[in-house]
């Protein structure tokens, strides 16, 4: 990673500029073309030193005030097929598996949802179920009670 790198992982890591050409806008403030802002971001996504670049919004502020994780107890062979069509459910943010660790803790999917009302979450949680059918055991929701800051590895100056 040279300085140019560093230098736009910085200008970035906090969020693109909210204007309609953001990767212009980054390219002016450290004085390189787009496309090379382009051709170095591409490369650092590549290579793993970034992962990924994407869309973190803050559902308070858009009405979502009732957000839960739901937890499910899951077949074990029926889990993976059955998460992946969970996660694909427009209601649902993100789905992944997770190990139980019994006797406290029987559920082994996690989808997280956003809802408006905690009758529209219970609502969504009641799709989740009819998609997961009889392999489902035992679920829950555990609603958020504030949000938490989301943000991933920052560099210094």
């Amino acid at each position: 990673m040279d300085t140019i790198d560093r230098n736009l992982i910085t200008a970035t890591q906090t969020g693109l500029p909210l204007t309609p050409r953001p990767y212009h806008a980054i390219a002016e403030q450290l004085g390189i073309s787009v496309d090379e802002v382009m051709m170095r971001l591409k490369a650092m996504q590549a290579s793993g030193v970034i992962r990924r670049i994407g869309v973190v919004p803050n559902h308070y502020a858009l009405g979502y005030r009732h957000n839960g994780m739901t937890v499910w107890d899951v077949a074990d062979d029926r889990v993976d097929a059955l998460g992946e069509q969970i996660g694909k459910l427009a209601f649902v943010s993100h789905c992944y598996r997770r190990p139980r660790r019994l006797p406290i803790w029987p559920y082994n999917l996690f989808a997280m949802v956003h809802a408006r009302s905690r009758e529209q979450a219970q609502a969504y949680a009641n799709q989740i179920a009819a998609v997961l059918g009889e392999a489902c055991h035992k679920s829950d929701i555990l609603y958020s009670s504030r949000m938490l800051k989301k943000t991933g590895l920052r560099i210094a100056d």
